[in-house]
């Protein structure tokens, strides 16, 4: 990856007919330029090459119908490892009939099949019809049950069967979410002349439209009259029932079902003979299935960039225009010479560089490591042409500031194990080609994982956390047996006190920091989360004023390539001189505190956040200074920041109009055309004309100044704008990087309450050189209501300490009247003796 984008340059391509499509296929492959369009104010209907155009989009039509067929058939598509590259054009027909061959039988193979699998659909409709009818028809004898009914003389009928003779019947099939509201319509229409009978088919059925599966329900009408029959007809068309006829008698009936039996089966053997012959043919369509895709693709790519070409006047050459990297157009020549020879033109294509006004584009050069991160840094934005390249840098920041966050050794091996595994699976996972989103989302990503697992390994060490657990590696830096040999514990201390404090000031209590992390006997602490929100918060500002600050110089570098001196004096210092004066030396306040201040001694130790607020407000005379001469200094640095607000407010827009009005004289004596570098912050307003902006500029770089209306007020509104975002972003930035040290702290008790909580750091106090008393004790630290240091003699106050790695953190409640410190507190767990809830109101965060 390269810290500044590519150097480009614009080519002129001249193309000889009949070898122009193999020398865009060869860039193509290649993926070295940029093409420029060449005919704008033509129509996409009326290029050249629109005819090739839509036969490419033709045989796309077909590979979506075919990939279709595929995907129903459950047919997997085999895809090669490497691309295919592009046809010839003479073998663009012959895919061409391939493909439409495939198509037209397909297409008469599928329908065939739909037609059989509806006709055998409506054979089992009506092989369940006949069966389920069969218990609604009443028997003969059903009409003899009225032995008084009248006999006519001449049929020897009765009245009963006279009736039933003219009787109608209509019988099929309907879905059952349908079923009641058919119902009731045949009852309001029909006004209740007609006898309905209905059941369900056990069998779900497929629909003869949808081809969806559903219940479905055989019904029966029976009705009597030309005019009834007609409605229900009707009402049946309504509804879509599936009708069949009705067979007249048993026997007719046990006909119609056996024929029905030998054209099912004689079916679904026609049927099974023409799946097998469909697949066949989608099997092998499958194999070409992707080279198909992928060449039609590329040459209809091909073919849209031809169309952006234009003719010379004897329209026997093509001429492109292309942005390519300064250091590939050897590769470009190359590729046009290979691209000449397999289109076997007499004369050969070449590439002609030319000077050019225009910005060109940004390119920015990735591999599979980098490019994750370059994907970070585009989702913001994509930076001018030749600006210094944030996505190095990114490479650490990134993890880095996502591991403070985090900081667990524990969970940093975990994900770096996981994202090992990706990394090492890379060439197979890339083989499988899977569709799962978030997963592909993983292994995008799998080098950005590992880098932040690595970094919250070594966060983790630091915070001395793993799963929520501190390692005691190198052992405490604090001891008990210093205060039983000095007769400050007793035996009886401990059965009469639940709450004991360790006093750094006694000798041998505390040996020192611990050699690398935080101390472990910190995780016992109550007060260990007062301890470590003070140590993150100011760790937390340190490294975002130190990111921003960073930020800013790289700046310098684009005024320095792009030949803009002013905006290093005007721009750079006064932003610089901003944030360093007041957050840098609020740096500065946090390591004086650190390194002049120890355990022993920090009762002593001011405010940071007390003296920080008075150095604004120009008050604190009655406070002891942190060191001889800061009063001076703190009036200094607020001056000098104050100072650079209507320099970086003033500066520029004032110059470029001194530029513009007296400057552009002076140039014009001297007899040649300016030329600067394109810049989008300058373009906006006056051409600079600086003389040392001149040097160093090749033809690339440069062009001409466009006279332009300088208007003052627009130059001061953006950089008005640009001031106030940038003074308030530099405030908001610095509080928004407290969110290091917040998703720290939500980290810590999410993964403390599911490994358990309270669990205390057990110690064998009897060890050689550390017990005072016998036996096992174990030790817990409880935040108490924090106490004068002169006070009685039950509680001594001790303050904490960080690690010398990291410089030593004193913690120091605001004074309220008096100066307050948070004591350090023992708890023998073997007296069984119920301690004080802490008083969360000295639980503050403190700077």
């Amino acid at each position: 990856m390269v810290f500044r984008s590519e150097e480009m340059c614009l080519a002129q391509l001249f193309l000889q007919s009949g070898s122009e499509y193999d020398c865009i296929s060869e860039l193509g492959e290649l993926g070295l330029v940029e093409f420029r369009d060449l005919n704008p104010s033509v129509s996409s209907f009326q290029r050249r090459f629109v005819s090739e155009i839509k036969r490419c989009e033709e045989m796309e039509r077909i590979l979506g119908y075919l990939l279709r067929e595929i995907q129903k058939a459950n047919i997997a598509v085999p895809e090669e490892d490497e691309s295919p590259l592009a046809p010839p054009p003479r073998q663009v027909l012959e895919i061409m009939e391939q493909l439409q061959r495939l198509e037209m039988e397909l297409s008469e193979v599928t329908r065939n099949k739909d037609k059989l699998q509806r006709n055998l659909l409506e054979l089992k409709e009506y092989t369940h019809m006949l069966k389920i009818t069969r218990t609604f028809i009443h028997s003969r004898s059903r009409y003899e049950e009225f032995p008084t009914m009248e006999t006519d003389s001449v049929t020897g009928c009765t009245g009963m069967q006279r009736l039933g003779a003219k009787l109608g019947f209509v019988s099929g099939l309907i879905q059952r979410v349908k079923m009641e509201a058919f119902e009731r319509m045949l009852w309001r229409v029909c006004k209740g002349y007609t006898i309905l009978s209905y059941a369900e088919v056990d069998e779900n059925l497929a629909d003869l439209e949808t081809g969806e599966m559903s219940k479905s329900v055989v019904f029966l009408i029976s009705f009597w009259g030309d005019q009834i029959g007609q409605k229900v007809q009707k009402i049946c068309d309504c509804y879509h029932c599936h009708l069949y006829p009705h067979p007249e008698n048993d026997e007719e009936r046990a006909d119609v079902l056996d024929n029905l039996k030998t054209r099912i089966q004689d079916l679904n053997n026609v049927l099974h003979r023409t799946e097998d012959y469909l697949r066949q043919v989608l099997q092998k369509a499958s194999e070409a299935a992707y080279s198909w895709v992928v060449q039609v693709k590329k040459m209809k790519a091909i073919y849209h960039i031809l169309n952006l070409c234009s003719f010379d006047v004897t329209n026997k050459c093509l001429i492109a225009e292309v942005w390519c990297p300064v250091s590939d157009l050897a590769n470009l020549r190359g590729a046009l010479e290979e691209g000449s020879r397999k289109g076997d033109a007499t004369v050969p294509s070449f590439v002609n560089r030319i000077p050019c006004t225009d910005t060109p584009p940004t390119l920015l050069r990735t591999n599979k490591f980098t490019s994750g991160f370059q994907s970070i840094v585009e989702a913001y934005g994509v930076g001018d042409y030749r600006e210094v390249s944030p996505a190095p840098y990114t490479i650490i920041t990134f993890p880095f500031l996502f591991a403070v966050m985090f900081g667990d050794l524990g969970h940093g091996i975990v994900m770096s194990l996981f994202a090992l595994w990706m990394v090492l699976m890379e060439k197979k996972q890339k083989k499988k080609r899977s569709s799962n989103e978030i997963w592909a989302t993983f292994f995008s990503g799998r080098y950005i994982i590992l880098m932040m697992g690595l970094f919250s390994i070594y966060t983790g060490l630091i915070y001395n956390d793993c799963f929520s657990k501190s390692l005691n590696m190198f052992g405490s830096g604090w001891s008990v047996k210093a205060m039983f040999a000095n007769q400050q514990w007793t035996n009886k201390t401990l059965r009469s006190n639940a709450l004991l404090t360790l006093d750094p000031n006694v000798s041998g209590v505390f040996s020192g920091p611990y050699p690398f992390g935080i101390d472990p006997i910190w995780n016992m602490a109550v007060n260990r989360l007062s301890f470590l929100n003070s140590y993150k918060m100011k760790m937390s500002v340190i490294i975002g004023v130190i990111h921003m600050s960073f930020g800013v110089v790289l700046s310098i570098f684009n005024y320095l390539h792009f030949r803009q001196k002013f905006n290093v004096y005007l721009l750079f210092l006064p932003e610089l001189l901003f944030l360093l004066c007041l957050f840098g030396y609020l740096i500065f306040m946090i390591v004086y505190k650190w390194l002049a201040y120890g355990a022993r001694d920090s009762s002593q130790a001011p405010s940071i956040l007390i003296h920080f607020i008075n150095m604004f407000v120009m008050q604190g005379k009655d406070i002891a200074p942190l060191y001889p001469g800061q009063t001076g200094l703190q009036i200094f640095l607020v001056f000098i920041a104050l100072l650079s607000v209507p320099v970086l407010l003033l500066g520029k827009p004032l110059y470029l109009y001194w530029t513009y009005r007296g400057g552009k004289g002076l140039h014009r004596c001297r007899g040649y055309e300016r030329v600067r570098r394109a810049s989008e912050d300058d373009n906006s307003t006056a051409p600079s004309y600086d003389d040392d902006e001149e040097e160093g500029l090749d033809e690339t770089t440069r062009r001409e100044a466009v006279p332009k209306q300088f208007d003052l007020a627009d130059v001061l509104l953006y950089q008005t704008i640009h001031t106030i975002e940038y003074c308030l972003g530099c405030i908001s930035n610095t509080a928004s990087y407290l969110r290091l040290w917040a998703l720290s702290l939500a980290h810590c008790p999410a993964v403390g309450g599911a490994v358990g909580h309270g669990d205390a750091l057990r110690s064998e106090d009897h060890r050689e050189g550390r017990g005072g008393v016998s036996g096992t004790c174990v030790c817990r630290l409880r935040r108490a209501d924090c106490v004068h240091p002169a006070g009685h003699g039950g509680v001594v106050c001790v303050p904490p300490r960080a690690p010398a790695s990291l410089g030593g953190v004193s913690e120091q409640v605001l004074p309220r009247g008096r100066r307050q410190v948070c004591p350090l507190r023992l708890l023998a767990a073997a007296l069984r003796v119920r301690t004080r809830r802490p008083d969360l109101k000295d639980a503050r965060l403190r700077v």
